[in-house]
């Protein structure tokens, strides 16, 4: 297999992988055709290997995407760009040479194709894929009202057209350019309208002579006029500098952290809430209510958010109607925030439901019963003994669904696809950033634009691992569980 895989990557020029897959696969054979001391890298490596893969190698490629200009017109290599730029360019002038054509195919009518060319002055060409040669007037023979010459027959209008695909894509070189048909009667001269000048690094219109030099992966002129399509170049931080900490992605920001803090708080309220009533010893058939409260988490998030999505409907909503308001659930910004988080409390209370009963059972009843005996009520026993010795256990957990919540991408997409939408701005009242980043990856009209969606995804993960760090090192939970 790696045989294979570095045949490919060679083929492909991509060095850095056929690299990385020739010491891994030393590596590898150093270790499991070593000896006894090698027992405990036989279970490190490959572990570390598919680290390196699939946790390292991600992270570092979007750290480098954020630094590039990666995305629409600027997705090729630099070669491939001018390449495509000058083949782009190819096509006729003003001033180009036309010529009147008649199709000839050599011996029989599906033989190679030929086109014999008039110019203005009457000068008469047999043009082949080897190039232009001239005709001479007694060379020319009547072929009915064609003309053509010996060895050639002379396609009419149904067998010209019954090979119009190859007509098409036949070109015949020449020193005023590529010739090539304009319809079955006419052809032109093709010129190259850019060239490009290796020794300076600059690409020149040959009919207005401007010059376009290079700059941030595209070739452009003094005037500010910009070649397509340009190639993925390295522009340092300037990505992270477009993204201000004003405007819209600070609105984003604030409304990601009030629906990330907000769903952990109301899932968390709502399912310790749940948690302490099914634990009553003299409740009957909590069995049954327990596992009613798990159904919303056993149900796909993706099917219930598009279920929820239909009852919001303003006009044909189950909630209006049985209502019977217009309460516009997904159509005005403060009502559409106030459906996500309550669809994801509905998603996410069962969650919490479970980890609290867990940890509820896990709290000796001696300490509850001690605290009774010593006075203490039972709202008070609950907030000086149950609550800290529950937070023990769900502390780390909640920082878990606060970092879930950031990113949770799933039901703010399915309901409302950040909508309503927020004129000037390519986020939507609902979005929060993981969807910001979408859509400027992905869904933005102005194209796709990778490497900022990159920066933003870095700027993600720094508030993410920054607000769950400090939040372990608040709450203490590491020293507590120790």
């Amino acid at each position: 297999m790696a045989i294979f895989g570095l045949s490919v990557m060679v083929s492909h020029h991509d060095w850095a992988f056929a690299v990385f897959t020739v010491v891994s696969l030393v590596v590898i054979d150093a270790t499991y055709l070593g000896g006894r001391r090698w027992i405990p890298a036989k279970y490190l490596i490959p572990g570390t290997i598919f680290l390196a893969i699939f946790v390292l190698y991600p992270v570092a490629y979007t750290v480098y995407n954020s630094l590039t200009n990666y995305g629409t017109g600027n997705n090729l290599s630099k070669s491939q760009a001018i390449e495509l730029i000058q083949r782009n360019s190819i096509g006729a002038s003003s001033n180009a040479v036309k010529y009147k054509l008649q199709v000839l195919a050599k011996g029989s009518p599906t033989g190679e194709l030929a086109f014999l060319l008039t110019d203005a002055q009457g000068n008469v060409l047999l043009g082949t894929k080897q190039g232009t040669t001239p005709v001479a007037a007694g060379q020319i023979v009547k072929q009915g009202i064609r003309s053509t010459i010996e060895g050639y027959t002379a396609l009419n209008l149904g067998q010209a057209t019954s090979r119009q695909t190859e007509i098409q894509a036949f070109k015949v070189p020449s020193p005023a350019g590529e010739i090539s048909n304009d319809s079955l009667t006419s052809a032109f001269a093709k010129t190259q309208g850019i060239t490009y000048d290796a020794a300076s690094n600059t690409m020149t219109d040959t009919a207005t002579k401007t010059v376009y030099h290079e700059q941030d992966g595209s070739f452009v002129s003094d005037s500010g006029q910009r070649l397509l399509p340009g190639w993925r170049a390295f522009i340092g931080t300037r990505n992270y500098g477009r993204l201000q900490l004003t405007g819209t992605f600070l609105r984003v920001f604030l409304w990601t952290l009030v629906f990330a803090i907000g769903s952990v708080l109301l899932t968390f309220a709502l399912g310790l809430f749940l948690a302490i009533v099914f634990s009553s010893e003299r409740m009957k058939g909590k069995r049954w209510y327990r596992l009613a409260m798990v159904i919303p988490y056993a149900l796909p998030s993706f099917m219930t958010a598009l279920v929820w999505r239909g009852m919001f409907n303003q006009t044909f909503g189950v909630l209006n109607r049985y209502l019977g308001t217009s309460i516009p659930w997904l159509n005005q910004p403060n009502w559409a925030r106030a459906s996500i988080l309550l669809v994801n409390l509905w998603l996410g209370f069962p969650y919490m439901f479970l980890v609290c009963t867990g940890a509820l059972q896990g709290i000796p009843s001696d300490l509850k019963e001690a605290a009774v005996v010593d006075g203490a009520t039972g709202f008070t026993a609950f907030r000086r003994i149950t609550f800290p010795l529950l937070l023990i256990a769900v502390a780390p957990l909640l920082i878990a669904s606060f970092a879930f919540n950031f990113n949770n991408f799933n039901i703010v997409y399915l309901l409302t696809e950040g909508r309503p939408a927020v004129q000037g701005s390519d986020a939507g009242s609902t979005d929060i950033l993981i969807s910001y980043m979408y859509k400027i990856a992905f869904g933005g009209g102005r194209g796709a634009d990778y490497g900022l969606a990159s920066a933003l995804g870095v700027i993600i993960f720094l508030i993410v691992a920054a607000i769950s760090a400090f939040s372990f090192r608040y709450t203490k939970m590491f020293e507590e569980v120790r």
